[in-house]
């Protein structure tokens, strides 16, 4: 991963990379998001965990990753005697990729804001006033 966003920018991007550059996913998180889109059922932390050749409880941190970035939903399931279990599956597509469109206009106007403030301090230094401290 690149260190400055000019790396980034000069770096080939993939969709995936989407998943690494914006949210902070990891391999084995977008592994398991994989497995989750290529299954056509919900599937269980184990199910998860034995396809990605993982400890569940490695698969499970992978799962909260993708459940607190949005790209995964879970459903609880009940026995009929008592007792239940959750099962997950990939959230539709058009609503991740508006939830990451939404991140990306609101990192942007926090970084025209930044760049405002650069201009608004550093614009004193070149008229050679003193710059003021913050």
């Amino acid at each position: 991963m690149a260190n400055s966003m000019a790396e980034q920018l000069q770096q080939d991007m993939e969709c995936e990379g989407l998943l690494e550059c914006i949210h902070g996913l990891k391999q084995l998180d977008k592994d398991c998001f994989r497995v989750m889109v290529e299954s056509e059922e919900a599937l269980t932390i184990d199910e998860v965990a034995d396809q990605v050749d993982r400890e569940r409880s490695t698969a499970y941190r992978s799962i909260q990753r993708l459940l607190q970035s949005g790209f995964i939903q879970k459903e609880q399931i009940n026995y009929e005697q008592g007792g239940y279990y959750h099962v997950y599956y990939p959230t539709d597509p058009t609503q991740i990729a508006n939830d990451m469109q939404r991140m990306l206009n609101d990192w942007y106007a926090k970084m025209g804001q930044l760049i405002q403030e650069f201009e608004d301090k550093y614009e004193h230094a070149e008229a050679g006033t003193e710059v003021p401290a913050q």
